[in-house]
């Protein structure tokens, strides 16, 4: 019976050994099966660079869902610029200026070449495209003959004088073809700005001397007969003008002139012309709505700002200097503000007009 017992022991140990063993055996697969498993699913994710890994693991990106798109060399994220929420609606671009130089078009200006159609060319070419500068550059003397610079044009158009541009030099190199009524004119615009820091330099002094000027003729005499002379810059049926910085000198008659146009600014302008050079008004306003001259100088031999038939004229910050333009300009201040400056009347007296005139 002993015996028995003993072997029955035995038995139930060798049992429990092989029960152990198959557990450790069971254990030990498993193990290796998932040791073999994240090998295989760390390989998978690694092909696609940067956490492409299908079993949602930490820090991965689940790629199942067609919410989500697959992040890859080829579908980066798109950053918006400063100040713009991609929730904000499409915010259009400024255009940039486009710059035609006379001289890409064939202008020498050398003070003597006829670069008339040069500038021509660079207007049909500035007039055609949005925000255009025709530049007149710093370096040179253009001389061109009587022009039309006509509209319409595109919005935001620039006539740019850095130069010196100037007419033929008085009425015997005039072309026979062409008016001697005016030389520069822009007609049937909306928007253009006239501005520079160069000089438009009339040449008037032969215009200003024919015998049919006022006393110019022998012993003081006034010749009869056609005495047209050109102004210099005429503004024709066109609105939104700006005409800034510039100096225009020695005018053969208006230096300049605003016929039928409409919202006017003139600022910083100087125009300067001898006090014996007749009938040269610094500026004529004519049939011209809303218009505004700032902080400019005219120093001419007849009528300064000169209105006819003009409605809304404001004068701040001007100067003229002789006592022709003062008696003038008397007049304009009298139709907007009801007061009027005597013939003893000053320089001084004129400006405290002119500021009485800005806050009436």
């Amino acid at each position: 019976m002993g015996g028995g017992g003993g072997g029955g022991a035995a038995r139930v140990g060798l049992s429990r050994l092989m029960s152990v063993a198959f557990v450790l055996l069971a254990l030990s697969g498993f193990g290796v099966h998932a040791g073999r498993s994240r090998i295989h699913k760390k390989v998978h994710g690694g092909g696609g660079g940067g956490g492409r890994h299908r079993g949602g693991g930490r820090g991965g990106t689940v790629v199942w869902s067609p919410a989500v798109p697959p992040a890859d060399e080829r579908t980066q994220p798109v950053t918006p610029p400063p100040g713009i929420v991609p929730s904000d609606p499409a915010v259009p671009a400024q255009p940039e200026q486009c710059v035609f130089d006379v001289r890409a078009f064939g202008a020498v200006g050398d003070g003597t070449t006829d670069d008339t159609e040069a500038f021509r060319a660079a207007w049909k070419a500035a007039c055609a495209v949005e925000a255009a500068v025709l530049s007149v550059p710093s370096d040179g003397t253009f001389t061109i003959t009587t022009t039309t610079f006509a509209g319409p044009c595109n919005p935001g158009l620039v006539f740019q004088v850095d130069g010196v541009l100037m007419p033929p030099d008085g009425p015997d190199c005039w072309p026979p073809s062409d008016s001697r009524r005016q030389w520069l004119v822009f007609s049937n615009l909306d928007g253009l700005t006239l501005r520079g820091t160069g000089t438009i330099e009339g040449n008037g002094e032969e215009w200003w001397n024919l015998p049919c000027k006022p006393h110019k003729g022998p012993n003081g005499s006034t010749l009869r007969g056609p005495c047209d002379s050109p102004t210099l810059i005429r503004f024709f049926m066109s609105r939104n003008l700006r005409v800034e910085g510039l100096r225009v000198e020695n005018s053969p008659e208006f230096h300049f002139r605003f016929d039928g146009c409409s919202d006017v600014r003139v600022d910083g302008l100087s125009i300067r012309s001898p006090e014996t050079s007749p009938n040269t008004d610094g500026i004529h306003v004519e049939n011209t709505e809303r218009v505004a001259i700032y902080n400019s100088k005219i120093s001419n031999g007849t009528h300064g700002p000169a209105r006819h038939g003009t409605m809304n004229l404001f004068l701040r910050d001007c100067v003229s200097v002789d006592a022709m333009n003062l008696l003038l300009l008397c007049s304009i201040v009298q139709a907007m503000t009801a007061s009027r400056l005597g013939r003893g009347a000053t320089t001084s007296t004129y400006k405290m007009s002119l500021a009485a005139l800005d806050t009436a």
